[in-house]
C-alpha cells in the first residue's frame, strides 16, 4: 500500500508540474496573440483529475488489493500514457496548455503523435484514468473517472476546441474569399 500511496502522490506531482508548464505557455501564448476559448471549463476539468487521485487511495485504502495480473499491466499502461501526454506537451511546446488558447497563424500541428490522432493528449488522459486505479484494482474510481472524463471532453472540451480552431480559420480567410 505505501509503494501505491507513493506512485499515487508521483502522480500528483507530475500533474503539479504539467501546470507550472502550462501557466508558463498559457503566458505566453496570450502574449503573442493567442485568444482564450472556454474558460469556464477549467474548473470541472482540474476538479475530475483531484478527484481521480483523491479517488484512487481512498478506494485502494478502504477496499483495495494488488492483483499482479493486473497491476502490472496497468503499470505499464500508466507509463506509456505519461509518455504519451509528454511527447504531446514536446511536440506542441509553447503552444501546449490545459486551458484552450489558439495563437492566429500558428496553424495546426501535424506532426509527433499529431500525425495520426486528432487529440492524442486526451487518449493519454483517458488511459492514465484507467491504468492509475487499477494498478491497485480500484474498479470504481476507474470506471467513475472514464465516464466524466468522457462527457467533459466529448460533450465540452473537444467541441470548444473544434470551434476555438474553426472560428481562427474562419477569421484568417479574408472577405469574398
Amino acid at each position: 500500500m505505501t509503494w501505491y500511496t507513493a506512485l499515487v502522490l508521483l502522480v500528483g506531482l507530475e500533474r503539479l508540474a504539467e501546470l507550472v508548464v502550462s501557466t508558463r505557455n498559457a503566458r505566453w501564448s496570450l502574449a503573442h496573440g493567442g485568444r482564450e476559448y472556454a474558460r469556464r471549463q477549467l474548473p470541472p476539468m482540474i476538479a475530475l483529475h483531484v478527484a481521480l487521485l483523491i479517488g484512487c487511495l481512498l478506494e485502494a485504502w478502504l477496499a483495495g488489493a494488488f492483483l499482479p495480473w493486473l497491476g502490472y499491466p496497468m503499470l505499464a499502461l500508466l507509463v506509456v500514457a505519461n509518455a504519451l501526454r509528454w511527447w504531446c506537451i514536446s511536440t506542441l511546446g509553447r503552444q501546449w496548455s490545459v486551458r484552450v488558447i489558439v495563437i492566429p497563424g500558428a496553424g495546426a500541428v501535424r506532426r509527433g503523435p499529431y500525425r495520426w490522432l486528432r487529440h492524442p493528449n486526451y487518449l493519454a488522459v483517458a488511459l492514465d484514468g484507467i491504468a492509475l486505479p487499477l494498478v491497485y484494482a480500484g474498479w470504481i474510481t476507474a470506471l467513475a473517472f472514464t465516464a466524466l472524463n468522457a462527457v467533459l471532453l466529448w460533450g465540452f472540451r473537444i467541441p470548444a476546441e473544434e470551434r476555438a480552431l474553426a472560428q481562427l480559420h474562419a477569421d484568417a480567410v479574408p472577405d469574398g474569399a
